[in-house]
């Protein structure tokens, strides 16, 4: 049995108060070209990009997407149902998981069908080669065929630990093969069913006990060409060949969510609030940041030459990526960021807790 570990902002003492912020030095323009309205999004919630479409979600079952360029609503609907997780997208078909342990694909504003999933699923579908897949809390693994919801295969993995993360894992396409986060490894699996083709562990558990035992990947990864790097909850930060199964390299890193990148390094953010910079061939340290000590952030963002970092007090920090300092920042409506940044159509797409969506144009 797999029980479900909500961690991520568990402590048994009140927080540190960061310090105040200094004065925005507004280095680079930061213009806001949109915004869209969505109900409230208090659901872990990961914005899928398909070209210049951004497709978002809300708790209370609201799916809709969105012309990254100019703001335009392409369609908005209601699967009838609160939601766990969300979103996937292809450009054509999007998917979400209910709260009542369904995952449902949408098309052209239209639910197309609905399926029973085993457990909770707190990842957001992935919906690629006309399918349908589910990472789901159990640690199985579920495709569905993307038009008519029947089900192609089910994996079902162990890992020897009896606690998962409440928080989004991984789960994308490199190439011909479904890559996964199971536990702290990465798993390369043929997508026509499921079957492993390589394991690359990127962390070890450590500990006496379950909660120190727990080390899932966790959050946004970084692609480039065949290598993902990923993050292992409160453990560490590595990349993978995902061509030959193998991992590159590993570091210790204390945070919760995932990781951003370019071609020259892996960027994160640790439970501290302090910024890192990993250089990306061989994972040695480029930089620290530390002025935002004790502020609980987003995953980074990598676009242009800067970092985007949203914050739970609302403020969305545009960091540079050669150091980490400040070049500016805004504060979309007032409430926490919800997700991870994406980038769309030249556009910077923030979502909030009150369900705002805001597109920024950077310098």
């Amino acid at each position: 049995m797999v029980l479900i570990a909500a961690l991520a902002a568990c402590s048994g003492t009140p927080k540190p108060k960061p310090a105040e912020l200094q004065p925005n030095p507004s280095t680079l323009g930061v213009r806001q070209a949109w915004t869209a309205k969505l109900p409230a999004v208090d659901m872990p919630l990961q914005v899928a990009v398909n070209g210049d479409t951004v497709t978002v979600a809300a708790a209370d079952g609201t799916v809709a997407a969105i012309d990254a360029r100019s703001g335009t609503q392409l369609w908005r609907a209601s699967v009838g149902s609160e939601l766990i997780a969300g979103v996937g997208s292809d450009g054509q078909t999007a998917a979400v998981v209910t709260r009542d342990n369904e995952v449902v694909a949408l098309a052209g504003g239209k639910v197309l069908w609905k399926e029973r999933l085993s457990a909770e699923t707190f990842t957001a579908p992935l919906v690629a080669g006309r399918r349908v897949f589910v990472q789901a809390a159990d640690r199985s693994t579920t495709a569905f065929d993307g038009a008519s919801g029947r089900r192609l295969w089910t994996q079902q993995r162990t890992v020897g630990d009896s606690l998962v993360l409440r928080k989004p894992g991984v789960l994308l396409p490199v190439g011909d093969t479904l890559v996964a986060g199971v536990g702290a490894r990465l798993v390369g699996m043929n997508p026509a069913n499921g079957l492993s083709r390589w394991e690359a562990p990127v962390a070890a558990p450590r500990g006496t006990n379950d909660v120190e035992r727990l080390v899932d990947l966790t959050g946004t990864v970084s692609r480039v060409g065949d290598t993902v790097c990923a993050r292992a909850y409160y453990a560490a930060v590595g990349c993978v060949d995902t061509v030959r199964g193998m991992l590159l390299w590993t570091k210790p890193s204390v945070g919760s969510d995932g990781v951003g990148g370019d071609e020259r390094a892996v960027y994160g953010t640790e439970n501290n609030g302090t910024v890192v910079a990993w250089r990306r061939n061989d994972g040695q340290p480029m930089w620290s940041a530390d002025h935002l000590r004790l502020r609980t952030l987003t995953a980074p963002l990598a676009v242009g030459r800067t970092l985007v970092v949203g914050e739970d007090t609302g403020t969305v920090h545009f960091l540079s990526r050669e150091d980490g300092k400040t070049m500016n920042r805004v504060t979309p409506d007032g409430s926490a960021i919800a997700a991870t940044p994406v980038v769309a159509g030249n556009t910077v797409v923030v979502v909030t807790r009150n369900g705002g969506v805001f597109g920024y144009r950077p310098e």
